[in-house]
């Protein structure tokens, strides 16, 4: 198969400036269809094989309505580790944060069910402990993501924002976040995903997801990338120190995250 997932894609530097100030940017068209066929059906099914959420939706609390999440696919597939290094979306990455290389610090699918809760706000950075702000996630949904599947919602500029720093996802940060983002002025950015399209926000951006009310599972894949440079902060919260030892094992405070878990990634041919 002749894929483009390794085939650099140029930006504008209006692109850039945007993410710059938004702190998240859409970008269409990002990959072909026959590549998210390709590497979502080998995803897919990891996900399913590995999930072991089995209560009914009933039963679960917020954050397990929300979506399956499956961490660190790569280890368990060449064919999702290709996707995961590809150097198209690392370079995009790079290009976004303006540093020369980005690390993997790892990757997860994020499966929001037919009749699956919203994803409360927050900031992802709340979990790492890193010690700048050079870091980017990478949402690429595996099928269109219409507004009634959830698509990943943004508040644009939020990466600004102080407030909500401290905050694990949970009813209450979307009730506190929310109502600083309104307070504040940052507006909640939220459209449809066509298939290719592929969204990147900071790690203090503020989002959400809406809940997905269709029959389908909206099915997406994430990479999460630092800068190539990122050192380990000491945590700040407990998850921080879970993420810290899950994450980058044997890395040390001070130091680069250089762990087998947090190879380079190539982001030219």
């Amino acid at each position: 198969m002749m894929s483009q997932i390794d085939t650099p894609l140029h930006l504008d530097d209006a692109v850039i400036s945007d993410y710059r100030e938004n702190g998240f940017v859409r970008l269409p068209s990002v990959l072909p269809p026959e590549d998210l066929a390709h590497f979502g059906s080998e995803i897919t099914r990891l996900t399913l094989a590995l999930n072991t959420q089995n209560k009914p939706m009933e039963e679960r609390d917020t954050y397990d309505r929300a979506f399956l999440q499956i961490m660190n696919l790569w280890r368990q597939s060449d064919v999702v580790k290709q996707f995961v290094f590809g150097k198209r979306l690392a370079g995009i990455a790079a290009a976004l944060m303006r540093v020369e290389r980005v690390r993997l610090y790892h990757d997860q699918s994020l499966y929001k069910e037919p009749s699956g809760g919203f994803t409360p706000a927050h900031a992802d950075q709340y979990y790492w402990p890193m010690a700048s702000d050079r870091t980017i996630t990478v949402w690429i949904p595996l099928q269109p993501v219409p507004l009634e599947m959830g698509p990943l919602a943004f508040y644009r500029g939020s990466h600004k924002a102080e407030f909500g720093r401290d905050l694990p996802i949970s009813d209450e940060s979307e009730i506190q976040i929310t109502a600083a983002m309104e307070a504040q002025g940052f507006a909640i950015d939220e459209q449809p995903y066509a298939l290719g399209d592929v969204s990147f926000h900071a790690g203090w951006t503020f989002h959400r997801a809406s809940p997905n009310t269709t029959d389908r599972p909206r099915s997406v894949m994430t990479m999460i990338y630092m800068d190539a440079d990122m050192k380990l902060a000491e945590p700040v919260n407990h998850m921080q120190a879970a993420d810290r030892d899950q994450w980058c094992p044997g890395a040390q405070i001070g130091a680069v995250i250089d762990t087998p878990l947090n190879p380079v990634i190539a982001t030219t041919a």
